[in-house]
Order: C-alpha cells, then sequence, then structure tokens
C-alpha cells in the first residue's frame, strides 16, 4: 500500500491556531543574534510557535548536528563540529536579552567526545549561576554513554531539574533508539538521584509509537523505583515520512489516565497530554509542586 494511504489522519485534538506576535519574532531574532540553536526549530516540535509566543524556548547546546539516528528525531545527524567555548557566554547573552527566570537546555548526542558533552552542560550551568544567582535551570541530558562521571560533572553543576528521557518502551528501543539503551537511561536518573538527594529528576514517553498500556505503566513503575520525580506522556507526530510511523493516536481521555495513575503511583508531578513535551510548559509543572517538595536549589 502506498505511504500516504497508510497514514493515519490527524486527529482534531492535535490541531490548533498557530500563535503570532512580537515575542515570537524576538526569540528568533535573539536566538539569531548570538548564534545559538533551539530544539524547537532543530527538531521541528508541534509547539514552538506556542512557546514563542509565551516567551518560551529549550535552548540547544553542542550544536545542531547529533551523532546518533533515532528513528523519531528530526534532528540533523551527522560529524559535529567541536564544542563551541564562547557558547556558555552567549547563551547567558540570550537569556539577559529574554529576560529569562527559568532556563532549559538540552543537546545533541555527542558520542564523539570522550564525556559526550558533560564538561559544556556543566559550564553553561555555572555560567548562569554566575550571572544570574537566582535563576532556575532545567536540562534535559542524553545518556553520556553510561559514564559516571559525565554525569557527575552536570550533577556538580547544581540544576534545578535534571532530566533524561527514557522515550518509549524497551521493546521498542531497536526501533526507535537503536543507539541507546533501557537500562542505561534508568541508570542515569537512579545515578543522579543517588548523586544529591535534593536534585529533582523527570523523564519522558511519547505514545503512539506501538506500545501497549501494560508496558507504558511498566516503565512508569521502573521511573518510579530510580526516584523520578517528573514525568511527562506525549503524542508523538511523525516530521516526516523518512520517520517512524505513529501505530496510533493516543485519545486526550487515555491521557488524563496515565497522569492520574502517575499521581497515584508517587510521582511530584505529571504533565499528560497529546501535545505535551518534555520542555513544555516546564516551570508550570515545577510551580505545581515545589510546595510539596522542599529544595534549595532556586526557583
Amino acid at each position: 500500500m502506498a505511504e500516504n494511504m497508510r497514514r493515519l489522519r490527524t486527529p482534531a485534538w492535535l490541531k490548533r491556531p498557530m500563535p503570532r506576535g512580537n515575542r515570537v519574532t524576538m526569540i528568533r531574532n535573539v536566538v539569531h543574534r548570538w548564534n545559538l540553536h533551539t530544539v524547537c526549530e532543530s527538531a521541528a516540535c508541534p509547539n514552538r510557535q506556542e512557546c514563542y509566543s509565551q516567551g518560551r524556548l529549550t535552548f540547544m547546546i553542542l550544536g545542531n548536528i547529533c551523532t546518533r539516528n533515532c528513528s523519531f528525531c528530526k534532528v540533523q545527524t551527522g560529524r559535529p563540529l567541536p564544542p563551541d567555548p564562547d557558547e556558555p557566554e552567549r547563551l547567558c547573552s540570550a537569556v539577559e536579552d529574554l529576560g529569562l527566570k527559568y532556563v532549559v537546555i538540552t543537546s545533541v548526542c555527542r558520542d564523539d567526545l570522550p564525556d559526550g558533552g558533560a564538561t559544556q552542560f556543566a559550564q553553561v550551568i555555572e555560567a548562569l549561576h554566575h550571572d544570574g544567582s537566582d535563576i532556575g535551570i532545567e536540562v534535559l541530558i542524553p545518556d553520556f554513554r553510561g559514564s559516571s562521571s559525565a554525569l557527575q560533572k552536570v550533577v556538580a553543576a547544581q540544576p534545578t531539574v535534571l532530566n533524561h528521557n527514557v522515550e518509549t518502551v524497551p521493546r521498542l528501543y531497536s526501533e526507535v533508539r537503536p543507539q541507546a539503551k533501557y537500562h542505561c537511561s534508568l541508570e542515569v536518573l537512579k545515578r543522579a538521584k543517588a548523586s544529591d538527594k535534593r536534585l529533582l529528576t523527570k523523564s519522558g514517553l511519547m505514545l503512539g509509537l506501538g506500545e501497549g498500556k501494560d508496558e507504558v505503566m511498566a516503565v512508569m513503575q521502573d521511573l518510579r523505583e530510580a526516584e523520578c520525580d517528573f514525568i511527562t506522556l506525549g503524542q508523538y507526530m511523525r516530521p516526516s515520512l523518512e520517520h517512524h510511523e505513529v501505530a496510533r493516536y493516543v485519545t486526550p481521555d487515555e491521557f488524563a489516565q496515565y497522569e492520574a495513575i502517575a499521581k497515584e503511583i508517587g510521582f511530584l508531578g505529571a504533565a499528560s497530554g497529546p501535545l505535551v513535551r518534555s520542555s513544555f510548559n516546564a516551570l508550570d509543572l515545577l510551580n505545581k509542586v515545589k510546595s510539596v517538595r522542599n529544595t534549595s536549589h532556586p526557583v
């Protein structure tokens, strides 16, 4: 059957007006001025216009070329350039220009680097702390190929929230994340929490890739056993015909059920919905629960 005949019809709940306005233009101009990247643009996030219109974005450090080839992700794969030593200061300048009080930072995977890019993460966090001691910092990190020393560099820099996504259920890893290992991702979260009990940890899954409800429940339990504090669940949306097919569209009611279950089994915070992404409204999720969990990190 032809490809376009197999594609599922996008349901109404995934369609929304595209916001426009001065903030959208301002963010794009600032990112361009300081020669930075956002995962919003590089991964073609469906929420980017909405986030920009609210003055929110997710910076992507270490370039925009990834050393891995995950079948769900639109970020370009290839041979990246060396880390830019000026990137931390440029990112701080962009944060100041945008007046951000909470900064979300992710990166491409850098398996070409001995520490997977952990040093650059730490330098960015330290630069932000130096420029604004009251700023909140959320990092969405790769697995650093399981390196404990690399992870410790990031934890020692004291982000507010450390996020590492498991992305999908173990059975689908060979299709969706062929260069990653599920248990390695769980270990990242376990080790981060063990290194600093004050650190808030977070993970997320995409649904609609072919997983079953029992498999999702098992992953949620695994994350709680790893003492993960926050979870996000959102609909996988195929960025192009070259990427993994959407197996099904999960209904808003099903997402609501997963959110209720997440709270029942002990997550401090859960965001579950068709358009939820790991960084989408990140500060809102933190603010909902910060009174529940005492932390010495500023938010």
